[in-house]
């Protein structure tokens, strides 16, 4: 145990750069509509706009919206998949003071009413032009079809007439732009309240430390409902005047030509993409990628382990860089750097503005070295969860401290994650991280995605493991069985290993462990 609490907020210049933010979202494409009109802005298979162009559509839209009956602090939730309509409503909701409640049109109908009436929309639009999804949730609510200024077709759900506005706050710190309900939730939605100065926060950071210009297009594949590609991929890119290539969907083959054609600087992605780039690459006979354009791969959102890390940087000649977040916070809390990328899985150093510590179960920090619970206090820190306020002062006490809930050791100032706390596997009374399993798993040629859970069984918990494999492997579970034995100890190995066609997976590539651990406790 150590004396003194280890706090860690790396030097930067987060205030001054804080300074120079605008006061709401849809504003970071001001200086850029001035200045440069004519560059690029958004873009997707049919269609680019200009930053001339998105402010003068940004404003039509904005109008409309209120003729509408959008008041300022309504919630106004956007079905879509990823598209240049999407990104233009969730700037113009901005502009008109509302907030957006942006959700991904491949949830179910269950999950999309659900949100609908937890977060009180007074209107949901739907990008029926791009999504086929959307456009049966569309049909489903009775929207009525209609062409909207600058966009193009549109559906609008009927006016909530009933709901109330949120107060407004002049503080750009206070005022939420953005309610995201959180993936892989059970039960009752939970939705994250997201203030302007958040979102831009992380989005300065990412431009400061991702060195983001006007010379940048990002692939824009991770979804705009996640916060991902909310804050560090659309917001991060209108901040800094690059452009966005919008796809609603990722598929290898369509990811690679697009980063070829579309001469993209910048490839963010979940690990599950950047594997099925590698398979697909192998299947083809691809030994190394021809993409001298880009310029920066990252991954975030799952586990990234050394097996996969080191194949991507073979086939793209190009360092895969590594992050944390979570959505409370907007999302990014560590970082690695461009100029220093890692050989390890670590996922790099707190981004400055954030405060870190790891607690043990006792609530005391932990020596270095050893695992704790990630707690943060950080600019992009969630004003709380929507009409839940017991819920955020289970996370947040009262010094301003967020409990992430997620487990990780720090060395020389740079943080690993070990897992979440709840899925935290106690074996015979020792403690098993499932990311450390996975990453065994995950290193056999064969396996494309692993995934652990734990299972209870009277007085203990067993290791159950789920593969998918590569297509037309005929690997067994007795040979994974063995290949882990030879790497682990006892008590990490699995009891019991299920393969599978493909795992459950959210729209980013998440696999829904949920899922997994409620059918393995059924398979006993």
């Amino acid at each position: 145990m150590v004396d003194q609490e280890p706090t860690f907020s790396p030097e930067g210049g987060a205030a001054a750069a804080m300074a120079t933010l605008p006061a709401r979202i849809d504003q970071v494409i001001q200086p850029w509509a001035r200045r440069t009109p004519d560059a690029p802005a958004l873009a997707e298979a049919d269609r680019t706009w200009t930053y001339g162009e998105l402010a003068r559509n940004l404003a039509a839209l904005c109008a409309w919206l209120r003729q509408q009956d959008v008041r300022p602090g309504d919630r106004v939730m956007v079905v879509a998949e990823n598209c240049v309509a999407q990104a233009a409503l969730v700037l113009a909701i901005s502009a008109a003071e509302a907030w957006s409640v942006v959700v991904n049109a491949r949830l179910s109908a269950r999950e999309i009413d659900l949100i609908r009436d937890h977060s009180g929309a007074r209107r949901v639009v739907y990008t029926v032009a791009v999504s086929s999804d959307a456009r049966a949730h569309a049909e489903r609510h009775g929207a009525a079809f209609l062409d909207a200024p600058g966009v193009g077709p549109l559906a609008l759900g009927p006016l909530a007439s009933v709901v109330l506005p949120e107060p407004a706050a002049a503080d750009p710190t206070k005022q939420v732009a953005v309610l995201l309900y959180t993936s892989g939730t059970t039960g009752a939605p939970k939705g994250v309240m997201l203030s302007h100065r958040s979102i831009l926060f992380v989005a300065g950071t990412a431009r400061a430390m991702r060195d983001l210009g006007p010379e940048d297009r990002f692939y824009g594949v991770l979804p705009v409902a996640h916060i991902v590609g909310f804050a560090t991929v659309l917001v991060a890119a209108l901040l800094s005047g690059a452009s966005v290539y919008l796809a609603p969907r990722f598929q290898p083959e369509v990811a690679l030509a697009t980063l070829s054609q579309q001469r993209i600087t910048r490839f963010p992605g979940v690990p599950a993409m950047f594997q099925r780039i590698r398979e697909h690459c192998a299947l083809t006979g691809v030994a190394r990628l021809d993409l001298p354009q880009l310029r920066l791969l990252s991954a975030s959102g799952a586990p990234l382990d050394l097996d996969l890390k080191a194949g991507t940087e073979r086939l793209f000649g190009l360092p895969l860089h590594n992050g944390y977040g979570i959505t409370e916070c907007s999302p990014t809390i560590a970082t690695t750097a461009m100029d220093r990328p890692r050989r390890d899985d670590s996922v790099g150093e707190p981004i400055p503005g954030v405060e870190l510590r790891l607690l043990g179960p006792d609530r005391r920090p932990v020596a270095p070295g050893e695992v704790g619970e990630i707690h943060v206090r950080s600019p992009g820190l969630m004003q709380g969860y929507y009409r839940a306020p017991e819920l955020t002062a289970a996370v947040i006490d009262a010094e301003g401290w967020f409990s992430t809930g997620d487990l990780a050791r720090m060395r020389d100032g740079a943080l690993w994650i070990v897992g979440r706390s709840k899925e935290l596997i106690i074996r015979s009374g020792f403690n098993v991280y499932p990311p450390e399993v996975e990453a065994v798993l995950n290193a056999h040629p064969d396996v494309t995605l692993s995934a652990v859970v734990g299972r209870a069984v009277p007085g203990n918990e067993e290791v159950v493991a789920f593969v998918q494999l590569r297509p037309g492997a005929a690997t067994s579970v007795e040979e994974l069985a063995g290949f882990a034995a030879g790497r682990l100890a006892p008590y990490k190995r699995p009891v019991e290993i299920v393969l599978l066609d493909a795992m459950p997976t959210n729209p980013t590539g998440k696999i829904l462990k949920q899922h997994l651990a409620r059918q393995a406790a059924t398979q006993r």
